[in-house]
């Protein structure tokens, strides 16, 4: 890789970064590919144009640079910089979770309960990169939506993806505090969807390297049982909730029936739990009734 500037292609390179990455990720070929779109700005058609140009010498260094990062075990997402989730293409780095396809079907969930109360305002509590808030908002247009987190550095990330959302952002507020409390007092009783990805790992549960290594430790782990964030939303959102409104919570297969339990002894109408593609429970859905 010292060649000078305009004497390697890059096919040359993804071969390079194919067979440096064998035996160290589980899928070299993808994550050579992503790596040698994101350094060469080239991707989907254009990539395949453009595999037999030559190299310049910045693209050169971060490639080197993405690669290295690649091969000392950073998660591929914060390598690149960017994740895609639903429609958006996010920024991500180590201040924030990496987007996850789970998270994607409970935004979906969200939205289902979105349309069925033609919600007017929804909040997101623990935005972290703003994927679902930002979601909510570019999929619904007429949606208000307030997203919370206590953490300045993920709101920063979320106030680096809301300045490139276009019009839906003007319909989007950030605010730092730890959930509800982040809110205005005025919005308590009119809030018409509640979604939350809080953290839900048992403080005793095994992660794998990836993810323990690189993600932050805060927006994951949550007590004992990981249900110390899941257990306070939910006691708390009756306050906050419009009649007969939803609140939408991720969590993990075996806090189902725990989920429930707290939603029917907090109050709530309805409780259910809608599973993932996978067809593993994902998403706490419980309804208001009228006050």
């Amino acid at each position: 890789m010292t060649e000078p500037d305009g004497t390697v292609a890059w096919r040359s390179l993804l071969a390079e970064a194919t067979t440096a990455l064998d035996g160290v990720v589980a899928s070299p070929e993808v994550d050579a590919r992503r790596i040698v779109e994101e350094a060469s700005g080239h991707d989907g058609p254009d990539w395949f144009r453009a595999l037999d140009e030559l190299v310049t010498v910045r693209a050169m260094a971060r490639f080197d640079a993405m690669l290295a990062r690649r091969r000392a075990g950073e998660p591929l997402q914060y390598v690149l910089g960017r994740w895609g989730f639903r429609h958006l293409d996010l920024a991500v780095d180590p201040r924030v979770l990496i987007p996850r396809p789970e998270t994607e079907q409970v935004t979906e969930f969200a939205l289902r309960e979105v349309d069925r109360l033609q919600a007017r305002r929804a909040v997101d509590l623990g935005t972290g990169s703003g994927a679902i808030a930002l979601s909510l908002a570019v999929e619904r247009d007429t949606l208000e939506v307030w997203a919370t987190d206590r953490s300045p550095d993920a709101l920063a990330v979320a106030r680096s993806n809301l300045a490139g959302l276009g019009t839906a952002g003007t319909r989007v507020r950030l605010t730092e505090g730890s959930w509800f409390g982040a809110l205005p007092s005025d919005l308590a009783g009119s809030i018409d969807v509640v979604v939350s990805n809080p953290p839900y790992v048992a403080d005793a549960d095994e992660l794998p390297a990836d993810v323990a290594d690189w993600e932050p430790a805060e927006a994951l782990r949550a007590g004992p049982a990981g249900l110390d964030d899941i257990e306070h939303i939910i006691a708390a959102a009756p306050k906050w909730l419009s009649d007969r409104g939803s609140l939408v919570i991720e969590l993990a297969p075996d806090q189902a029936e725990p989920a429930i339990a707290l939603a029917v002894a907090a109050g709530f109408a309805e409780a259910v739990v809608e599973p993932d593609l996978n067809g593993r429970a994902r998403a706490l859905v419980a309804r208001w009734g009228p006050r």
